[in-house]
C-alpha cells in the first residue's frame, strides 16, 4: 500500500502501516512513519492532508510553541529543580528546543470518531527523562498539545501545556 508523501507503507505485528524513513524538514531528520487506522477510516484523504500539512512546517511551528514547552519545562522544576544536581537550567522559551531530542517516529492517527487527524512526536528532553515530550499536531499543521508523553491526543481545553 502506498500513502501520499510517505511512499509505500507495511503493516507491523500491532496493524500499523509503517513507512521508511522520510525527511521531516520540521524535525530536521528522517523519521519512520508509524499511521493508525487508516485502512478502516471512511476518509483518508484527511489523512493525506495531515501528513502534507506536517511535512510542509518549518521551524516556524516549533517557535510558536517554545512558550508551552518552557511552561512544561518551569513546571517539572518546580517539583524536582531543587532536587537534582543535573536539572538543566534554562533561561528561556528561545532555549527549550535546545533540551529536546525528537526519537525517529512519527505517529498519525485520528483518535476518536469524529475527531480530525493529528500527528504526535515523541521526544526526550533533559528535564523529564521518563515521561519524555509529546509534541502533538492538529491536523499536521498546528501544535495543540505539549507535555509529558501520555499518548493522548489532545487536552481538555485548547492550552499548549496542561499540568499533570
Amino acid at each position: 500500500m502506498e500513502i501520499p508523501g510517505l511512499g509505500v507503507v507495511t503493516e507491523d505485528e500491532h496493524g500499523s502501516l509503517v513507512s521508511a524513513p522520510v525527511e521531516v524538514p520540521v524535525l530536521g531528520g528522517a523519521f519512520r512513519w508509524h499511521v493508525d487506522g487508516y485502512q478502516d477510516d471512511p476518509a483518508p484523504h484527511e489523512f493525506h492532508a495531515a501528513v502534507k500539512a506536517f511535512l510542509a512546517l518549518d521551524g516556524r511551528a516549533l517557535e510558536a510553541a517554545a512558550a508551552g514547552v518552557f511552561d512544561y519545562y518551569r513546571h517539572m522544576g518546580e517539583i524536582f529543580g531543587d532536587e537534582l544536581d543535573d536539572f538543566p537550567r534554562i533561561a528561556g522559551p528561545d532555549q527549550v528546543w535546545d533540551h529536546v531530542t525528537f526519537g525517529h517516529e512519527v505517529t498519525v492517527t485520528r483518535g476518536d470518531e469524529g475527531d480530525p487527524v493529528f500527528v504526535s512526536v515523541e521526544a526526550e528532553c533533559e528535564w523529564e527523562v521518563e515521561h519524555g515530550l509529546q509534541v502533538v499536531f492538529r491536523e499536521g499543521a498546528r501544535i495543540t498539545k505539549v507535555g509529558p508523553y501520555d499518548g493522548h491526543l489532545k487536552n481538555d481545553e485548547d492550552v499548549l501545556y496542561e499540568r499533570f
